[in-house]
Order: structure tokens, then sequence, then C-alpha cells
């Protein structure tokens, strides 16, 4: 079990990530990659990636990601950087500037479970030209296997981060921390994971927590190894039906917006196509129906049947049912 204990400094200090962050959904993914059970829902995403990996010349290089980030069990906190919040670019720059010590640490941490090649020992050094090689690396394995998947990827985790703020303008960060049931259990000042693989102790000591939504996060929440990083939770979203490839943007794309939503009300009718519009950034069944005008029980059937064809996914809290559009939904809007 992870227990994170809070102080009151610490609950002020809890906030949710601003989106998906790039090294944690590339870092998991590999994970994901290596999983011997294989979920129906990124089974496609499985079968397309190692198809690519066989084909594409730069595989040797991706190898050096692989061997640093096993499947299973350990992997090193320096891959995972705070930084990414702010985006692909400056987490792999903060990787590249990893400190010698913080290296040496992880990487005789994962040595203690995995067999690790020889030129893991330039890397422990911090050689320069060796962290190079392991952001291409990273790079690499993004442009194959991440890249293609991520307006997906953005979309769940924005999802999850509507539906997060609900609860935290109902409840406040005390609401948002018990949000996360049945994942973890928010009790007396004190976050427990109980599925967490180590039996682990994590104490804030006012620095907050960093909440990361994650799409690759599978099951139990991920934290980072070392107490003195900045402290972050890892946590899985609803994966919205599925990954699927982005489809190539047209250069027509935004010229035909105007046209494509009256083409979206002729074909399911004003009033769905209001409704699936009215979700755009989230909104429960009361708002449609007060935004609209239309009685709770219309807006109920319409959301059921849009939900029904994959364009809404609905999250309930309580009394109140949030709908939020899919990846599909989104494109659907859009197109």
């Amino acid at each position: 079990m992870l227990r994170i204990h809070f102080s009151p400094d610490d609950v002020l200090r809890t906030r949710v990530a601003p989106g998906a962050d790039p090294l944690w959904e590339l870092t998991l993914s590999v994970h994901a990659l290596q999983a011997r059970s294989r979920d129906p829902l990124t089974s496609g995403w499985h079968r397309g990636v190692l198809r690519e990996l066989r084909r594409h010349p730069g595989t040797d290089q991706v190898r050096l990601l692989f061997a640093v980030n096993p499947g299973r069990g350990y992997f090193p906190d320096f891959l995972t950087p705070y930084e990414s919040v702010q985006g692909v670019e400056a987490g792999l720059e903060a990787v590249r500037s990893t400190p010698a010590p913080l290296l040496r640490r992880d990487l005789t941490r994962l040595s203690a479970e995995h067999s690790v090649p020889s030129w893991a020992a330039a890397l422990a050094r911090g050689e320069p030209e060796m962290l190079r090689r392991l952001t291409d690396s990273m790079e690499q394995y993004r442009s194959l296997a991440v890249g293609p998947y991520w307006p997906h990827v953005q979309a769940a985790v924005e999802a999850d981060r509507m539906r997060r703020a609900r609860v935290l303008l109902d409840g406040g960060v005390e609401g948002l921390l018990a949000s996360l049931r049945p994942l973890a259990r928010w009790h007396a000042g004190v976050l427990e994971i109980h599925d967490y693989p180590d039996s682990r102790e994590l104490h804030l000591d006012g620095r907050g927590l960093l909440l990361v939504p994650s799409f690759f996060c599978a099951g139990t929440p991920v934290a980072l190894l070392d107490p003195a990083l900045p402290p972050v939770l890892v946590y899985p979203v609803d994966r919205l039906g599925g990954l699927v490839r982005a489809p190539g943007a047209g250069p027509e794309g935004a010229a035909g917006a105007g046209g494509g939503r009256e083409a979206l009300a002729a074909l399911l009718g004003r009033t769905r196509a209001a409704v699936l519009e009215a979700t755009d950034d989230g909104c429960t069944t009361g708002e449609v129906a007060r935004r609209l005008r239309i009685s709770p029980a219309a807006a109920s059937q319409h959301a059921t049947v849009l939900r029904n064809a994959g364009l809404l996914v609905s999250h309930r809290d309580r009394n109140t049912v949030l709908h939020t559009l899919t990846p599909l939904g989104r494109a659907v809007l859009d197109g």
C-alpha cells in the first residue's frame, strides 16, 4: 500500500496537471507494449506499433529506451522529469540535463532488478553523448507509438480533467482527492492506494501533490520512488472506447467548419446536434436541458443516443451526470 500524508498546506497546494504529460505517456506506453495481458481497448495500437517497430529503420535506436525502461517492476525516475508538464521538449531537455548522481542512483536500482547493457555505465556517468542517444531513442519511439495517437490521448485526459474540475468546484481539494475512488481512498489527511506493489509512506511536507491523469497508466496509480523529487501521482483515466490513429487533417478542415455544423444538424437533427455542441466543454444533463430549453428527460434521452453512438462519455457523481465528448464526438463536431 502507498500512503500519502497531507498537511493543510499540502491540501491547498494539490492540483491537476494541465494536460496529458508527454513523457509519462511515453514511458507508460512502453510498459503497455510489453505487457503480457492485452487490453482490448489498446489491442489495435499494440499490433500497429509492433508492426511499425519491426519495419522501421530506427528500431535499433529505440532499443536504448526499452533497455532502461522495462515493462515490469522498477523504472528510473529520471525518465519522467517534472519539467515534462511544460511539454515534450522541456521534458527531454530535463532528461539530457539529469545530474550524474541521480543517473547513477536510478540505474543502480534498475540493475538490482533487471539486467542492464554494458553501455549503461556510460549513461550512469552522465556522459552527454549517451544522454543524447537516449533522448533520441525516446523521440524516435514517440514518433512511432504515441504521436499518431496523441489527439485521442489528449481527449481522454481532458475529459478526465473536466470531470475533476467539476468535483473541485463542488467539494474543494478534499472532494477532488475523494473523487479518485476506487483507485485511492481519502481519509483523515491520508490518500491510500491499496493495490500499490510496495509498502510506502510518502510525506508531502508542504509541497502539495500534482495529480497527473494518464491514458497509458494501467490499473494502479504510479508515484516516483524518490521522496525528494516533486511529488506526483499518475492515475488512469477512462480510455473512451479505445485508441485509434488520428486521421490526417486536410487543408480545408477549418474553412468548412461552419458548413459542417449545418451538415451535422441535418445528420443528427438540430436538437441532438445542439446537445453534442453543448457538451464541448463538459456539461451535466441539467445544464444541457437549461441551455437548450428542453426537459431533463429529453436531454437525458438525447445524451444516451449520442453516448451509444460513441460520441459522448458520461460519468455519474452522486446525483449528477457529466457528459464530455469522445475523440470521435470531437471529430464529428469539428468535421
